[in-house]
């Protein structure tokens, strides 16, 4: 990702200046008076009219920018951090849309304070991201932004925000990742890359995993070729006490035995979003230089009816000695996150943050417009909300009453991994969860509903959307005052 900053009064060669703009009362000063006049001239003919996320390509000639995008950011009051990121979204998906390789951004009337420069940049930077991989012409979009009148702290801001964007990037490119270039031995070789004098890297395989007495992790494995990882890694920043970070890494969920509808199956190479958010927010924290001390547990594995795969009714154990009643072998996230907390414990953590793509209840509960956060801190959840609210990684919490528990008693075992049908599904599944967690401080954020679009949104293409990475980000900024 390539930025660079000019506080020249000339604007250098460019393939297009963006140029962002109120429905009034805009500044023009960087401009030349021709084409200031030509803008106004289409605001008042109500040719455009700066509607937020409007976009108006025009044209100039004999400058060193043929192109001028106009992008609308709708009424000044109504001004927040999400209108300006969906503003930038539209700006940079436009630019990505037709391969514009640089791309000069004019902010003066957005402000030159980072509160207001650095959401739109961001939008652009998210909305730049393509996945071409698999293409017979593999055309990687990296443009190169340059942004005028930039410096200071806000300077400092936008080459954060880079730093992390690249992250979410990294998520993305390891959900769109197809199962068979992404098994789990796959994904531990990426984790491992990661690797660094401030970042550990370890993977225990099947072997180890069954030492370790990770029973649930196995019984989800079972039924696949491909064999069981525990990923962790170990990010030393500083001498806090430690934040686990768990995210679920199934890299392809059939359903097992309790096979899932083909229609949409194709989409379960998704189901390790969880995982990809975490390793996204390691290489974040890193790049950052974030001064705090970081755990992340991946375990994974992939989902598949083979003729040893775990049935339902089958009951399986986890490291704590808690055995649990299998009744659906596509409820397989849940059995391999007890497994992941209870060997969290052996770190000490102040905080157990957990992320999956849990249930598909979630998407019933919240369509695709937020993730469901459920915790048994009242102070944590509130740090996650406040993050939420600063990243636009919509979060909504939900309740984890007491009464949930008979959901999940079982005659035969501790525990069973579902109720006896749908009803309370997205809570009595972080329920479950919170039985192994016990007393640590504990959030879980399912992710189910906004893990991947089917449509491309102001900032997010069409596929992976990286959701978690900005948002866990911020929540460490939150725990830590930083």
């Amino acid at each position: 990702m390539k930025i660079s900053f000019s506080n020249l009064k000339e604007i250098k060669k460019t393939d297009i200046l963006l140029f962002p703009l109120f429905k009034e009362n805009n500044d023009y000063q960087a401009l030349p008076s021709e084409v200031a006049e030509a803008i106004e001239g289409l605001l008042k003919k109500g040719l455009f009219d700066a509607e937020l996320k409007k976009t108006f390509p025009l044209t100039v000639t004999g400058k060193p920018y043929p192109l001028i995008l106009l992008t609308g950011l709708g009424e000044k009051e109504k001004l927040n951090n999400e209108r300006l990121r969906e503003a930038g979204g539209s700006a940079g998906a436009y630019c990505r849309e037709r391969a514009l390789k640089s791309i000069t951004l004019e902010p003066s009337n957005i402000g030159d304070s980072e509160g207001q420069i650095t959401p739109f940049f961001e939008g652009m930077l998210l909305s730049s991201y393509s996945f071409s991989v698999y293409k017979s012409e593999k055309k990687t979009y990296r443009p190169q932004f340059t942004l005028r009148g930039i410096k200071g702290r806000t300077k400092k801001s936008i080459e954060e925000t880079a730093k992390l964007i690249e992250s979410v990037f990294l998520s993305r490119d390891l959900i769109n990742t197809p199962s068979n270039d992404l098994t789990p031995e796959k994904l531990a070789k990426k984790a491992l890359r990661l690797g660094s004098k401030k970042t550990k890297v370890k993977v225990l395989d099947r072997a180890a995993i069954a030492r370790e007495g990770m029973d649930a992790l196995l019984a989800v494995s079972k039924g696949s070729k491909n064999p069981p990882k525990l990923i962790i890694l170990q990010y030393r920043g500083g001498n806090t006490g430690p934040v686990v970070l768990i995210g679920k890494s199934i890299t392809f969920d059939s359903g097992g035995i309790s096979i899932k509808p083909s229609s949409g199956m194709e989409k379960m190479k998704y189901d390790m979003a969880g995982g990809a958010a975490v390793l996204g927010c390691i290489k974040a924290a890193e790049a950052l230089d974030l001064p705090i001390h970081l755990i992340a547990i991946l375990p994974a594995a992939e989902n598949m009816p083979g003729g040893s795969a775990t049935r339902p009714g089958d009951i399986v154990s986890t490291i704590s000695g808690k055995t649990i009643e299998v009744i659906n072998t596509d409820a397989e996230g849940r059995l391999t996150l007890a497994d992941a907390i209870d060997y969290a414990k052996r770190f000490d953590p102040e905080y157990i943050i957990d992320i999956a793509t849990l249930t598909g209840a979630c998407s019933v509960a919240l369509g695709n417009e937020a993730a469901a956060a459920m915790s048994n801190s009242e102070e944590l959840m509130k740090k996650a909300v406040h993050a939420s609210e600063k990243t636009g990684e919509k979060l909504w919490p939900m309740p984890l009453y007491e009464e949930y528990r008979e959901y999940l008693k079982s005659d035969v075992a501790d525990i069973r991994n579902t109720g006896t049908d749908r009803s309370g599904s997205l809570v009595t599944a972080a329920y479950f969860l919170k039985e192994f967690v016990q007393e640590i401080p504990w959030l879980h954020i399912d992710i189910a509903s906004v893990a991947w679009t089917d449509r491309d949104r102001p900032y997010i293409p069409k596929g992976a959307s990286g959701f978690g990475v900005r948002l866990l980000i911020a929540l460490l900024r939150e725990i830590y005052n930083l």
